[in-house]
């Protein structure tokens, strides 16, 4: 089954506040841990501690042990992160989340990323926050990460170069280079400091696959992580929901959720204008073999005046993938389109026509409990005029009148 995450970042982001949403989300913290020991050179504990934000239950992870101040180079955080005992996933996306921080502070400073030395980002705090992290999103296996609009701050804050202004810069290079939408997040006009850290921006642009509001999604999962800081009209906490995708929103004034036995399904479609007529019935058969529930084809007329053909597909979502790739390998098609309907089928049972010289099934379906549709199958009806020797038509129009029966 998929699963998808999304992080509401209406207050911003850092690690902190990332871990402890993951653990307020499910994340065992032995996850978390297991893979901070494998990196840290001195022993850190991550704490969890129940708080409220604003009225919100939330979780802050206090990173304890980490009163080193080292700094780090890019090497440094490398080799350290080679020489762990860390599964590979996690080591990549920590590799990956350590070097956008190397080029986004080379960027500010006009230097190379191997001459960086990170200071804050260097300290073990922040080597705990990014592979905690990054541990703790391998262990949700998500298929895809959502990230909403990140509010940054405003105003000033201290760091090692002095006072810079709301957002850093390195937290603007970070979310430019990636394309992140954000906000000062500001109340009322007034300057709230600094909402979103380096560390937490570069995690976020690392994980996230796209950006915007809550994807359809059924959650199964909710967590706030918790900022240090209370913040007057605000609940100072990154929210993460985890949940499998949702093919179908529904509104006010819509149809509203599926009623029992429905279901909702994707149609697929590809135009087509340049296969041989005759491959069609292959290309048919093979997406059923692939799980489609009906494929079918109507004829079109292109630009430039070509015949073309629109093939459409109907599948369960998790067959997708599946469709596609006949699509893609057994038509010259470059692309798909998909949405999304809702399938309502009549209860169905097979019933036994006797005919002279055999049997064919016949489909009945029910509509409230009455009978309101039976027709033969139309393979027995072949068979049985193949076996008999007598017209199809003949067969076929027996059997339509004996269905009458069932009605």
């Amino acid at each position: 089954m998929s699963r998808i995450g999304w992080l509401d970042c209406a207050s911003g982001a850092s690690g902190d506040m990332l871990l402890g949403a993951l653990v307020a989300a499910g994340v065992p913290l032995d996850v978390l841990t297991r893979a901070v020991d494998a990196v840290a050179p001195e022993k850190i504990r991550l704490r969890p501690e129940n708080v409220v934000r604003n009225g919100l239950a939330a979780t802050l992870v206090h990173v304890e042990g980490t009163d080193s101040t080292h700094h780090r180079t890019w090497a440094d955080v490398r080799t350290l992160l080679d020489d762990a005992d860390l599964p590979e996933p996690v080591r990549r996306s920590a590799h990956a989340t350590f070097e956008r921080l190397a080029q986004a502070e080379a960027r500010v400073h006009n230097t190379t990323p191997e001459a960086i030395h990170f200071h804050e980002v260097g300290a073990l705090d922040a080597i705990a926050d990014v592979v905690g992290v990054c541990a703790g999103l391998a262990h949700l296996g998500l298929d895809r990460l959502v990230v909403s609009p990140v509010a940054v701050g405003s105003g000033f804050v201290r760091a090692a170069h002095g006072r810079l202004p709301v957002p850093v810069p390195a937290v603007v290079e970070l979310l430019a280079a990636a394309g992140a939408p954000s906000y000062a997040g500001e109340i009322d006009g007034t300057p709230v400091g600094e909402l979103c850290t380096p560390t937490g921006a570069a995690l976020l642009v690392t994980h996230a696959a796209t950006y915007g509001p809550q994807p359809p999604m059924r959650v199964a999962a909710q967590g706030f992580g918790a900022g240090t800081r209370e913040t007057p009209g605000r609940a100072n906490a990154v929210r993460l929901l985890v949940g499998e995708p949702a093919p179908e929103v529904w509104t006010p004034g819509s149809a509203g959720p599926p009623s029992p036995g429905e279901s909702t399904q994707l149609v697929v479609e590809s135009n087509v204008d340049d296969l041989d007529p005759r491959v069609w019935p292959a290309v048919l058969a093979r997406l059923l073999d692939a799980g489609a529930a009906d494929a079918w084809l109507t004829p079109i007329l292109m630009k430039k005046g070509r015949p073309a053909h629109t093939l459409a597909v109907l599948v369960d979502p998790d067959r997708y993938d599946a469709v596609c790739e006949v699509v893609f390998t057994q038509t010259p098609a470059i692309g798909v389109r998909s949405h999304t309907v809702r399938k309502r089928p009549l209860e169905r049972e097979f019933r036994t026509l006797e005919l002279p010289g055999g049997t064919v099934r016949l489909k009945v379906a029910t509509y409230a409990g009455k009978v309101v549709n039976a027709q033969p199958e139309y393979d027995d009806v072949l068979a049985l005029a193949e076996r008999t020797g007598r017209p199809v038509k003949a067969v076929l129009a027996q059997a339509a009148a004996a269905a009458q029966q069932h009605l």
